[in-house]
C-alpha cells in the first residue's frame, strides 16, 4: 500500500477531488495548508502598503492506495492539477505499512 500526499493550487482542489473520484478512491485527507518553494511568495497590497507574502496558499490531499492503483491515481491528478506553470504542486509517495479501520478493526487493503 501507498500513502499519497499531494500538494495543490488552491483553485484545483475540485478538479482533483474529481480526479481521484473518477480513479475509484472512496475518500481523501483534505488539509488547507501554506508553504513555499520556487515559487519564493509573491508581493500584495493591503490598505496601501506593500508587503510581501513569503509562503502560497497550498490545499494537501492524504490518500492511501493499493500498489497497483499509484500509478493511474498519480497521472490523473496530475492532468487535473497540472498547469505547466511554477507552483502546480508535488506528489509525495510513502511506503504505507498498515491501515486499520477504527469501527471495524479491519487491517490492510480492506480498511482503505
Amino acid at each position: 500500500m501507498k500513502l499519497l500526499t499531494l500538494i495543490v493550487k488552491p483553485s484545483k482542489t475540485e478538479l482533483v477531488k474529481e480526479a481521484l473520484h473518477s480513479s475509484g478512491i472512496g475518500g481523501a485527507t483534505i488539509i488547507e495548508a501554506s508553504g513555499y518553494g520556487s515559487q519564493k511568495g509573491q508581493s500584495e497590497t493591503y490598505r496601501g502598503t506593500e508587503y510581501r507574502a513569503d509562503t502560497n496558499p497550498k490545499v494537501m490531499f492524504q490518500v492511501a492506495c493499493d500498489d497497483g492503483d499509484t500509478s493511474s491515481i498519480i497521472e490523473a491528478v496530475r492532468n487535473a492539477a497540472g498547469t505547466g506553470k511554477i507552483g502546480d504542486g508535488k506528489i509525495f509517495i510513502t511506503e504505507l505499512t498498515d491501515v486499520v479501520r477504527i469501527r471495524t478493526g479491519e487491517t490492510g487493503s480492506k480498511a482503505i
